[in-house]
């Protein structure tokens, strides 16, 4: 195990990069047309500094906290990802590594695995939404959801409206044929501990939905599911409203990068908010949600639970969120290349990585508490954040 152990998040998406076929790993990196976003997203966390302190420093730090009513070890949550094909065991080998690390976990309605399954690895589990179908068909997930002993709802209206990679996006099978495993046998064995894994399991990748189909329908295609989204009419506010009235537990509005629409959050009665760009998979040149974070938490902080999603890349990240207003953060690409590197103790280690950091940070700063970071603790460039819809 020692061997496989790795140092960064860095690190881990290497590991990944070299284990997983090319066009697994290039669906883990993809973002909306050219990247300016999904740059922006990491390379903003390096613009904002550090005020350390050098004597007095707590011997102790605690950096428990809770997320729509669930208490957590740490403020870093799994963000729901869509289908996981870089592992046979998926969302359960996640949700495994969240529990083991005292974390809650967001679920996709697009994941390989069905919920059922998933929240008996991890029961503080929050199932995630896009609008698909109409009332009806949002209800009955909602339902499945419920009976499952889902702890909350995550609701995802950032994505997408941008479809177009600069750089190409990768091959991704409607579904895995014999006809379609040999076209992909050239680029899976020259990844012979991906391809053994896989062998191992009994299983070929599965590319179908099993949480998104209603009444007795056959779980789609991924691609058949996103066809699906595509023909659904968009939300309305109103719309937003109605489905958080159909859920009598914590609700989660994710995808929010503007103050007007914080506004109407918090008017349909959400509980929580993420900060979100979707990991800049959506429209291309949308802020870092970092720059956006400081002014949306001032505006609705006190009135919802503030959380950001995007570029968290190592503990120091999650602080610095914290410290301009968040309660927490979620990660997406960090846990999935530990999921890829290393499966279940991959994303262990990505959670302690995490942890350490934030310990270390919290040290240095000279704080015994997550509770007690503020922007103070913060160099702050001029011209840093940026103020959408206010």
């Amino acid at each position: 195990m020692a061997n496989k152990w790795f140092e960064t998040v860095a690190v881990a998406q290497r590991r990944a990069k070299r284990r997983l076929p090319k066009s697994v790993y290039g669906a883990l990196i993809a973002g909306a047309e050219a990247g300016v976003t999904i740059r922006d997203n990491v390379d903003a966390f390096a613009e904002i500094g550090l005020a350390p302190h050098v004597a007095g420093l707590p011997a102790v730090r605690e950096m428990a906290t809770t997320v729509m009513g669930q208490p957590i070890s740490l403020p870093v949550v799994i963000s729901p990802t869509g289908v996981q094909a870089v592992h046979p065991d998926g969302e359960v080998a996640v949700a495994r590594a969240a529990a083991a690390r005292g974390t809650a976990m967001g679920l996709s309605s697009f994941a390989s695995k069905p919920i059922e399954e998933v929240i008996a690895a991890n029961p503080r589990l929050f199932f995630q939404m896009y609008w698909v179908g109409n009332r009806d068909e949002m209800a009955a997930r909602m339902e499945r959801a419920r009976a499952a002993g889902a702890v909350g709802i995550i609701v995802t209206l950032d994505w997408s409206f941008s479809f177009g990679r600069d750089w190409g996006s990768p091959r991704i099978p409607e579904k895995m044929t014999l006809q379609e495993m040999m076209r992909q046998a050239p680029s899976v064995v020259t990844r012979p501990s991906y391809l053994y894994q896989w062998l191992r399991s009994g299983e070929v990748p599965d590319l179908t939905v099993p949480n998104l189909p209603v009444n007795g329908a056959p779980a789609p295609t991924f691609f058949g599911a996103y066809g699906q989204w595509m023909g659904s009419a968009p939300p309305s506010w109103e719309d937003v409203a109605w489905l958080r009235s159909q859920w009598d537990g914590p609700f989660m509005l994710k995808g929010v990068t503007r103050i007007d629409d914080a506004k109407r959050a918090v008017d349909a009665g959400v509980t929580a908010i993420s900060v979100s760009n979707h990991g800049g998979n959506n429209l291309d040149g949308t802020p870092a949600t970092i720059r956006l974070l400081p002014d949306i938490a001032r505006t609705v902080g006190d009135q919802v639970e503030v959380l950001l999603d995007g570029g968290v890349r190592r503990g120091s990240d999650v602080v610095k969120a914290l410290a301009l207003g968040a309660r927490a953060v979620m990660i997406g690409r960090a846990y999935l290349w530990g999921l890829g590197a290393n499966g279940q103790a991959g994303v262990e280690n990505v959670l302690d990585l995490m942890r350490s950091g934030i310990d270390a940070c919290l040290l240095g700063l000279g704080h015994s508490s997550i509770s007690e970071l503020s922007p103070e603790d913060l160099v702050i460039p001029p011209g840093f954040t940026r103020r959408l819809g206010g």
